[in-house]
């Protein structure tokens, strides 16, 4: 994973990027994202819960879901909150309705093949909205066990089929990509037009030969490895900013349980100052991603990455050769699309384009290691190879001035003697 330098736009492209002068009306992408989501307020940081700092925990350290033994939600609200963030509605019928088909064949799973026997109610009786308060301990301990259980098999259950689908259909990266963006952004006008002190707000796709170079040099060479092919950057006032803004995004954009694992690169906050009190959740040191190789070591940022679900009814649901095709083989209604978020104040901002911290030395330097491994030597950056330059130009000047120094001795010598 990448610590992300942003990209310069491709040659005619425009560049992709709004401050706080205001941005133009925008259509709604198929990202589900509620009026609940874009209504919801957020309580000031003095005021943050136990599921917020679990949540920013887990984003922070990189760290997965599927470790976690209980949730800490407390009204309906808050479950639904919830699934509105993973783009299911639970007023629509049709929502309900693939949720219970996945609560079903987890049900099944954990019974036929781990022997895991759920507690009854939360197998099959209590309303699937309650499920997330039972994780929470709003029952016994057995269902608050049962229903955590259950919740993990359906969270990877539904990112599986999600997967599935996306082989199915005739959608382009592009069009997902735009749903993407357009959702994201109608979050952040409306964030900075509620005063939310975001300084800058820019997004971008990872271009050709962006992706190119970043395949030459990793070892993986697998494009699906490729985490930050659709990215947005923020910039906002001052450091203390980013634990408010980082925890608005977790509330009305990123569902929690789908930021990706051991992908994190958090250099700016230090959860021991954060007093959000400890963790009953956290089990080890995080699983933050692999040092970038190429950055500056003064480069400092957040970063991370988010699979964001992406509606597609309108080519499940109004599409009969698919369902022909899918038989009773109900997949559902979404896919999911990887995008990477950092996150920065101004300061650091300004810091990060300086010297070796810079984008241009950071594609210096990654473009040379390209070089070395094609063509199998040694290849220093360029911007080493013109200070080297200009050492040695430096170094051929006081040679030159020593012996013109030495030469003019002797002349004073001879002239002496």
């Amino acid at each position: 994973m990448s610590e992300s330098h942003q990209d310069t736009p491709a040659p005619g492209a425009s560049p992709r990027a709004s401050t706080c002068e205001g941005a133009p009306a925008r259509k709604r992408g198929a990202f589900s994202v509620s009026e609940m989501l874009r209504q919801a307020e957020v309580s000031p940081l003095d005021e943050i819960d136990l599921q917020d700092a679990n949540e920013l925990r887990l984003l922070l350290r990189g760290e997965s879901v599927i470790d976690w033994h209980r949730l800490d939600l407390e009204t309906e609200a808050d479950a639904r909150r919830l699934l509105a963030l993973n783009a299911f509605d639970w007023d629509d019928e049709g929502d309900r309705r693939r949720i219970e088909t996945l609560r079903s064949y987890a049900v099944d799973y954990l019974h036929r093949v781990l022997n895991f026997h759920l507690d009854e109610e939360v197998a099959y009786t209590a309303s699937f909205i309650e499920l997330p308060l039972l994780a929470s301990g709003k029952g016994t301990r057995k269902q608050q066990r049962s229903a955590c259980v259950l919740l993990k098999v359906m969270h990877i259950l539904h990112h599986l089929d999600a997967r599935e689908l996306r082989t199915r259909l005739a959608l382009a990266d592009t069009e997902l990509f735009e749903s993407v963006e357009q959702s994201v952004l109608a979050i952040f006008d409306q964030l900075r037009s509620s005063g939310a002190p975001v300084v800058e707000f820019a997004w971008s796709r990872k271009t050709r030969e962006s992706l190119l170079t970043k395949m030459l040099v990793k070892r993986e060479t697998s494009a699906a490895r490729v985490f930050d092919r659709l990215r947005f950057r923020l910039i906002v006032k001052r450091a203390e900013d980013l634990v408010p803004v980082l925890r608005t995004m977790l509330r009305k954009l990123i569902p929690f349980n789908y930021v990706v694992p051991g992908q994190t690169v958090n250099s700016l906050i230090d959860l021991r100052d954060l007093a959000i009190g400890p963790s009953r959740l956290t089990t080890d040191e995080g699983r933050r991603a692999e040092t970038n190789e190429f950055s500056g070591a003064n480069f400092r940022v957040i970063n991370f990455i988010a699979d964001l679900p992406v509606r597609v009814d309108r080519l499940t649901r109004d599409n009969p050769g698919l369902h022909d095709q899918m038989g009773d083989d109900d997949r559902g209604d979404m896919v999911f699309v990887l995008a990477e978020f950092q996150l920065i104040d101004a300061e650091t901002a300004r810091a990060n384009e300086e010297g070796e911290s810079s984008h241009e030395a950071y594609k210096n330097r990654q473009h040379a290691r390209v070089r070395e491994r094609m063509l199998r030597v040694t290849s220093e950056p360029r911007a080493d190879k013109k200070l080297q330059r200009a050492l040695r130009a430096a170094a051929d000047a006081e040679a030159k001035a020593l012996d013109s120094d030495k030469l003019l001795d002797r002349v004073v010598q001879a002239d002496e003697s």
